[in-house]
């Protein structure tokens, strides 16, 4: 056990927990599914640093059968003696009292992922109830609360040789609009979290189920594990991912990667456990290395002339996939999600340690580094002839922002941050909606059939697709390397497909694009999917949508015992008039519409691998995992 400070003198404040319950969604973010699986990622987050500290082995996660969750670790136990400024337990003043803990300044931790989050405070104040149980110094210590407010004191119940902490919390009804956790986002985040803490065993048990549902994460290759995990699916040019590892005084660096067969790039950045959608200086720091080491050494091996330009980045890191994770004691975020590292120290300690690691796999492992070069050249090819392209279509003004695609009814307001774009399947639906639309703001860009899959394709293919060229040249932002986000006309993209099968595709394959070649779009939270309705109930001269069966029969439900109604079943947007389609799916005022996002990014990979790639098996098991809560699927 280490010897580092951890008692209650090491607990500092630094402010209340004041209008936590009044305004969550500045604590956790919203108040529906993400911000519930929030709480547990904080209870889960303190678990974790006791592991970063070296003194936790195991972490377990439990939902219980009324949707309450228990976390229990074997660390050492959160301080129960007094916080000498507060006169309280340790246990309270961390429970009660925002961002207290032993993490700012105190001995306490020395790398703290936590420093992200917002305490377990607030999981105590969004709970109608929470039961923390403390071992630690020979005793077992209980402590209830309900709202955040104690119902006593920190009491001893008994005597153990154990140590660590149990939090057992139910989120309260009153403040999210559901309290029922899902077992896939649960999931997902705790094997991410195990990968990214070597050895850690995280057990998520689920009790809702008549058997319970138990698994275990636990990877002694840590990141390297990682790699070949999102790699499972695909053909990777060398067996065994290159791995490097180092310490120093900015902290610890672990970098995996492997390259494959396909086209795609998944690089994956984390601090301190925090996955860092907008990079950072510790990824700009890998990018930069990368770079440079690979085309040091196709020079140096002939590959590259001297005539020959340089590979790009781009070029290398297609089909790579990657996992940095550093873990520093400051760490200092900053972005618009908080969620890029900003320490100018993890620039040159990770380009370091990647230009020496790769540099000395290259020169010992020839035979896969000439595949991998040789990977890049193809890309540097087809990427020049993908500009090629570019410039022969814009020459034909195809992808000029003076010439939009014909089928494009544009809006008369030019301010992209007021505007909106509905990329609707089909000409007939798109011909309602045009008629539909507030003109105004509104602009519509018809799609005829499913687009290219472009997790099959290459750029090249893919800009050959006139489907693809004209959401190109509708949305004004270029793609990939070109891609600038400011130049967006629009900043909501709103996919409007059908409600069922087909639709369901194509709504895939429009999301796989805007994934591989417009990542930004999503992270910038403009790409959005619109919910028709799936029934109208027509009774005597009133009506009503419903956008699913159980809608559907609880408004017959709520008709009088003998009242007449008639059932209209939607299968396509081109049975709804102008009138109804601007009524349901397309007033602002009425309508319904989903946020993409991307808070889980290898959940987000392995979804577009398993749906959208080349294997038929992980499609297979996909649809038999999730097939009792499709939705909109026709019978």
């Amino acid at each position: 056990m280490p010897e580092s400070s951890y008692s209650g003198k090491d607990i500092q404040v630094l402010e209340g927990l004041e209008a936590v319950r009044k305004r969550p969604g500045m604590y956790i973010g919203s108040t529906g599914p993400k911000g519930l699986h929030h709480l547990v990622y904080e209870v889960v987050d303190n678990s974790v640093d006791e592991a970063l500290a070296g003194c936790c082995s195991a972490i377990e996660i439990v939902i219980h059968a009324d949707n309450s969750i228990s976390v229990t670790d074997n660390g050492r136990g959160i301080p129960v003696d007094n916080v000498p400024k507060y006169r309280k337990s340790g246990v309270e003043v961390a429970l009660t009292i925002l961002h207290a803990g032993g993490k700012f300044g105190g001995s306490g931790y020395k790398v703290s992922g936590g420093l992200h989050g917002v305490g377990v405070s607030v999981v105590n104040a969004l709970s109608s109830r929470l039961e923390v149980e403390v071992k630690r110094g020979g005793q077992v210590w209980q402590m209830t609360f309900e709202r955040g407010k104690p119902l006593g004191p920190l009491r001893s119940v008994g005597k153990t040789k154990a140590t660590g902490t149990k939090v057992t919390f139910w989120a309260d009804p009153d403040v999210f609009e559901t309290t029922e956790f899902s077992w896939d986002t649960l999931s997902s985040r705790m094997r991410e979290t195990a990968f990214l803490n070597k050895n850690l065993k995280i057990t998520l048990v689920d009790e809702r189920e008549l058997e319970p549902r138990r698994e275990e994460f636990r990877y002694a290759g840590g990141i390297l594990d990682f790699v070949k995990y999102l790699n499972d699916k695909k053909e990777p040019l060398h067996s065994r991912p290159i791995y490097f590892e180092t310490e120093g005084a900015e902290g610890v660096a672990e970098v995996a990667l492997q390259w494959n067969t396909g086209y795609s790039e998944a690089v994956l950045a984390f601090a301190n456990n925090i996955n860092t959608h907008e990079g950072g200086t510790h990824l700009d720091g890998f990018k930069n290395a990368l770079t440079r080491t690979i085309n040091d050494y196709a020079r140096r091996q002939g590959i590259l002339k001297d005539k020959d330009e340089n590979l790009s980045g781009e070029d290398i890191r297609e089909g790579l996939t990657a996992v940095i994770s550093v873990k520093l004691n400051e760490p200092q975020f900053e972005g618009q999600t908080k969620t890029k590292l900003g320490n100018t120290e993890m620039r040159s300690f990770v380009q370091s340690i990647v230009t020496t690691g790769l540099a000395e796999f290259l020169e010992e492992h020839p035979k896969p580094a000439r595949a991998i070069v040789n990977k890049s050249t193809q890309a540097a090819k087809a990427r020049a002839a993908a500009r090629k392209a570019r410039e022969l279509t814009r020459r034909k003004g195809l992808l000029e922002s003076s010439t939009l695609p014909g089928k494009l009814a544009d809006c008369s307001i030019r301010e992209a941050a007021l505007t909106e774009v509905y990329l609707v399947e089909g000409d007939s639906a798109g011909g309602s909606a045009k008629q539909a639309r507030d003109r105004s703001f509104q602009a519509i860009l018809p799609l005829r059939g499913k687009i290219l899959n472009v997790e099959k394709a290459g750029i090249n293919r893919a800009l050959s697709s006139e489907e693809i060229q004209a959401m190109i040249t509708a949305l004004g932002t270029g793609i990939q390397d070109e891609f600038d986000l400011q130049q967006a006309r629009y900043h909501k993209v709103i996919i409007m497909t059908d409600a069922d099968v087909d639709g369901a595709h194509i709504r895939c394959l429009i999301l796989t694009f805007f994934y591989r070649f417009m990542r930004p779009m999503i992270d910038a939270g403009y790409i959005y999917i619109a919910q028709p309705p799936l029934y109208k109930l027509s009774y005597g001269k009133k009506h009503e949508y419903a956008y699913s069966d159980k809608e559907l029969q609880r408004a017959i439900g709520a008709l009088a015992e003998n009242t007449k109604y008639t059932v209209q079943r939607y299968k396509g947007l081109g049975e709804m008039n102008p009138e109804q389609l601007w009524e349901t799916t397309m007033d602002p005022a009425r309508r319904t519409l989903l946020q993409v996002s991307l808070d889980d990014a290898m959940a987000a990979e392995e979804a577009f691998i398993d749906l959208m790639g080349d294997q038929v098996e992980p499609r297979k098991v996909f649809i038999q995992r999730h097939a009792k809560s499709v939705r909109y699927l026709d019978v």
